[in-house]
């Protein structure tokens, strides 16, 4: 897809949506010797979400995992919602999609595995990370540069302020 075509997608987008293990992390989950899960989150993808707030851009969340880290994390971030335990990501989408009161062409999701393609399929502006599994690349209209955990999702959010002229108002108080 061309950049002016995925520019178009993204000034629609009114939702961020986001997978956790392999996009918000790296996809890798830790345990301590306690059985403690650890996982590890991009301070710079948190600013990203940060920056979205501030100009009225929903972020939500869709995990098929049950985890208290995420919640917290989500906590952290002001996500505006979080579905856990969905492994059928649809059925949260369809709910998000009621309660924000969006269309699927004002919503972006950002996904890197199989449990992921139905709600890529639907959405109007799919993102992939480079380190998904090769059918969900293919699904995307976009992969990022950044892999996941690793400011994937602040390239995203970046390109959405940009290109919706948002970019300025999201990051004025830096620039004093």
């Amino acid at each position: 897809m061309t950049a002016e075509a995925i520019a178009e997608r993204a000034k629609r987008v009114r939702v961020l949506i986001l997978d956790i293990d392999g996009v918000m992390t790296d996809g890798r989950i830790v345990y301590s010797i306690y059985g403690d899960e650890l996982r590890f989150f991009d301070v710079q993808d948190g600013l990203g979400i940060s920056l979205l707030n501030r100009v009225g851009i929903k972020s939500i969340i869709i995990t098929a995992k049950k985890s208290r880290i995420v919640k917290a994390r989500a906590r952290d971030l002001k996500v505006a919602r979080t579905y856990h335990g969905y492994l059928d990501k649809l059925k949260a989408l369809k709910k998000a999609m009621r309660k924000f009161r969006v269309t699927q062409e004002e919503i972006c999701f950002i996904g890197d595995d199989l449990i992921d393609i139905p709600v890529l399929k639907r959405v109007g502006l799919a993102v992939s990370v480079p380190n998904a599994v090769d059918e969900v690349k293919e699904t995307a209209h976009y992969v990022t540069s950044r892999p996941g955990g690793r400011g994937a999702v602040r390239e995203v959010c970046d390109l959405l302020l940009k290109v919706q002229g948002k970019w300025e108002k999201a990051t004025a108080a830096y620039f004093k």
